[in-house]
């Protein structure tokens, strides 16, 4: 029976996504909040089980890489050793790259939401609902499909309202809850201006003012 050798190969390919199960971890700090994004519901992303870009039917929870790179932020390249290894989270626990049978079972079960970690927290809560409800990429979707309609106009306006609003709550908790600005990728996402770019559009400062064009 094959059994790993902790060579590190899986840590370089992204970090792993979060279940139920991996909440006490958070929960206890053993992985603090700030070395998580969110891949919010709608938003389209990279399923590595079906090798296709899909929109999130939830919210997915996932660790961070290292500056610029997809390897996990726990670990250590030094030695190919993880920081957190006794305490890793499930979908490390499970995995097998030489048999991924079993994390294609359980990758898209029980994820861990935002709400689940936060829902209690009074007043940050409230502003992660209403940030999901003012961009929400299924809204931003439609704006963007309406660009090549007769609404033309409108639907511009409505884009760049979503990404200015993104722009500015993450602002806002920094400036004025003095949260730390590490933390803004796991309470609203990652920022607009970036996940934009897979519907071929990328976001432009002119005068003051953003606009928004096409990628090329």
């Amino acid at each position: 029976m094959k059994e790993c050798i902790r060579c590190g190969t899986c840590c370089k390919k992204g970090g792993p996504s979060f279940h139920l199960e991996d909440k006490i971890l958070i929960d206890k700090g053993i992985i603090p909040s700030k070395y998580i994004y969110t891949i919010r519901k709608g938003e389209r992303s990279y399923d590595n089980v079906k090798e296709c870009f899909l929109p999130a039917s939830s919210d997915i929870l996932k660790l961070k890489g290292q500056k610029g790179l997809w390897t996990c932020v726990f670990l250590n390249e030094a030695n190919n050793d993880c920081n957190i290894y006794e305490n890793r989270p499930m979908e490390c626990k499970v995995l097998k790259c030489w048999d991924t049978r079993e994390i294609e079972k359980i990758y898209a079960k029980n994820r861990l939401t935002r709400q689940d970690l936060i829902s209690s927290v009074e007043g940050l809560w409230e502003l992660v609902e209403g940030h999901q409800e003012r961009c929400s990429y299924d809204m931003l979707k439609f704006f963007i499909d309406s660009l090549n309609k007769s609404k033309k106009t409108e639907a511009l306006k409505g884009i760049l309202e979503i990404i200015e609003y993104d722009i500015k709550i993450r602002e806002l908790v920094v400036q004025k809850a003095g949260l730390e600005t590490d933390l803004t990728d796991f309470l609203f996402g990652r920022p607009i201006t970036e996940t934009i770019k897979i519907y071929g559009l990328k976001i432009k400062m002119e005068k003051g003012k953003y606009i928004l064009i096409p990628m090329g």
